[in-house]
């Protein structure tokens, strides 16, 4: 037996209830994992609350983890026993073991522990594809990253430095305004005290930004938009505001021509090749230095709901790991 966090009904952070489960038992083409780290992502309080649909309830909630493999079923090759894995983007993480597809799982480098691939994992390969696979960016262009303090933010923005785009973050308040400078953006811009229309056009002179990243979505679609320039870019890739609104397609033309995407991570690691491939940039970059994981809290996995509340409230800061 071990422990995991169940949700028998959709709701609040209170609907994650932590209980004794049966070890699962690998069947064909699945891993076990016991896991040792958990990364926290705002899609779990979507499927939380049911904003994104679950398959069946109830579940156990969570995209990441990392741990060491401990039992493999028929027809699994390339794992072993004693492996160190890790995964992102497979519902079920919430739990002290796991099984799982082991077409999912990636080989762990000896240079990366648990703990910051749990962190990094989902976060990473996201920052990933919407950098090289995603947007049209090149050395030079300037963009507008949203939440650059939080999770996906806190690694996207170092990279987007190391591809040499200039960077101007959001963030809200001070503390988190100087995390985001330590991300590597070269403007923060703070949204508890300014307009982030206003300053993104002063600081690109009137022109606008290529890109927008905006995983905020309802308070900050429409703005967003208005901070591209023409034949720009606005790339949704969450909401952690509220639902964006129906948009009247007429603004992407009127304001010149505007791209508009809400790209998942799913279908970007589909294949076994793009997932290997994204993760082995992520490994490449972190391993090398030029992007720093940043685990601004960890939680027992028995506190999970405390978690989410405090992710909810905007409290936490880079990417939160819960511990079995």
């Amino acid at each position: 037996m071990s422990s995991a966090i169940v949700v028998h009904e959709l709701g609040g952070p209170e609907k994650l209830q932590f209980e004794t489960v049966p070890d699962p038992t690998p069947v064909a083409g699945q891993a076990r994992i016991r896991q040792t780290a958990i990364g926290l992502n705002f899609i779990d309080v979507y499927y939380r609350t049911g904003l994104y649909k679950i398959p069946s309830i109830p579940f156990t909630p969570g995209q990441e983890g990392a741990g060491v493999v401990d039992a493999i079923g028929p027809g699994v090759t390339g794992l072993a026993v004693g492996d160190r894995v890790a995964y992102a983007g497979v519902n079920g993480a919430y739990a002290e073991t796991r099984v799982i597809a082991a077409d999912r799982l990636i080989r762990l480098p000896s240079g990366i522990d648990d703990r910051t691939a749990a962190a990094m994992m989902l976060k990473g390969m996201t920052a990933e594809y919407l950098l090289l696979r995603c947007a049209r960016v090149a050395r030079g262009d300037t963009i507008l990253f949203h939440a650059a303090a939080g999770g996906v933010g806190s690694i996207a923005c170092q990279w987007a430095k190391a591809l040499g785009l200039q960077v101007i973050g959001t963030a809200g308040g001070e503390d988190k305004v100087g995390r985001a400078r330590q991300n590597g953006c070269d403007e923060v811009i703070d949204l508890n005290s300014e307009d982030f229309v206003a300053r993104v056009k002063e600081l690109t002179g009137g022109t606008g930004v290529r890109v927008v990243f905006d995983s905020v979505g309802k308070e900050t679609f429409s703005g967003s938009l208005q901070c591209l320039m023409p034949r720009g870019m606005l790339v949704l890739f969450g909401q952690s505001s509220g639902v964006v609104p129906p948009l009247d397609l007429s603004r992407l033309a009127s304001g010149g021509s505007l791209f508009l995407t809400r790209p998942p991570l799913a279908h970007y690691v589909a294949t076994r090749e793009d997932l290997v491939q994204s993760a082995g940039r992520l490994f490449d970059l972190v391993g090398r230095g030029a992007v720093r994981i940043d685990v601004g809290q960890t939680y027992p996995l028995r506190d999970a709901a405390q978690a989410h509340r405090d992710l909810e409230g905007r409290k936490t800061t880079g990417s939160t790991v819960l511990l079995p």
